[in-house]
């Protein structure tokens, strides 16, 4: 008896089938002869995909950080914008800088001219001619805007008396007023700084350490120390012209001794604070 032959297979390839929801590669599948049963398989629980984690390669799934010394995507060219161009910039500014010097200081010298000559002013006291508002070695500063003086104003005013004056030519005079502006020389005349006591058509008058004006005793809560007995007067004050007393009244070259009336048009200023020493530091009155 003859078994009747089997017909004959076609080999075929082994195919990849992954299963679905697995990265894991499957098993392949070889085809099976007709009329045989292949067993079932034990079923397990899918795989579950292997998580990603970044790398450093081109194929990375994260791109990395740029760098802040490397090309990255955002600058092109491999230049980093913020560094360079900020180290071209050092130059520039400093260069500006350095031509515009010249300029500032020129602007900074007229501003302070303008200050000195029509706003306010600094000045040294030298004596005790008001001690004790005032003591030796005093700064104070004094402003030029200002009304008509009044009684009990201390003022700064040029010297009534000025000395004869070189001339100096209009160039030179220029120069000179330029230089004691800045305060690089001194006047040719000494300035005063005295308190105001008598108005232009006011009588004044001192007898046994008072003053009196227009006949009435004045109050002056400033005087400290033994009072000036000496008598003066009474004189009439002329007009635009005032009469000024120095609060240390027994050592002040003042309207009574020297000085004589001073003109309105010599006054420079009312002081009308202390600004040195810093222990001294304080309003006028």
């Amino acid at each position: 008896m003859t078994t009747p032959a089997l017909p004959p297979t076609t080999r075929r390839d082994a195919t990849v089938e992954p299963p679905t929801g697995s990265d894991e590669p499957a098993e392949p599948t070889v085809p099976r002869p007709a009329g045989t049963v292949r067993a079932p398989e034990p079923t397990s629980p899918p795989a579950q995909a292997p998580s990603v984690t970044p790398s450093a390669t081109p194929d990375a799934a994260t791109p990395s950080a740029p760098r802040a010394d490397g090309p990255t995507a955002s600058t092109p060219d491999g230049f980093v914008a913020g560094r360079r161009g900020g180290d071209r910039d050092e130059p520039h500014s400093l260069g500006a800088f350095l031509r515009e010097l010249p300029v500032l200081i020129v602007i900074a010298f007229a501003l302070a001219i303008v200050l000195k000559t029509f706003i306010v002013q600094a000045f040294y006291i030298p004596s005790g001619s008001m001690e004790p508002t005032l003591e030796p070695g005093d700064r104070v500063l004094v402003v030029k805007a200002f009304d008509t003086p009044e009684r009990g104003d201390i003022i700064v005013f040029e010297n009534p008396r000025p000395g004869r004056q070189p001339d100096r030519g209009l160039v030179g005079g220029f120069l000179h007023w330029l230089s004691e502006g800045l305060g690089f020389a001194r006047p040719a005349d000494e300035d005063f700084i005295k308190r105001v006591i008598g108005l232009p058509g006011e009588t004044v008058e001192l007898r046994n350490g008072t003053v009196y004006v227009n006949g009435l005793a004045i109050e002056e809560p400033y005087l400290q120390g033994p009072p000036d007995t000496r008598d003066f007067g009474p004189v009439k004050v002329p007009r635009g012209k005032l009469f000024v007393l120095g609060d240390n009244r027994l050592n002040s070259n003042d309207s009574r001794y020297g000085l004589g009336f001073v003109p309105r048009d010599k006054v420079v200023g009312e002081a009308f604070v202390v600004i040195w020493p810093p222990s001294r530091i304080g309003w006028l009155s």
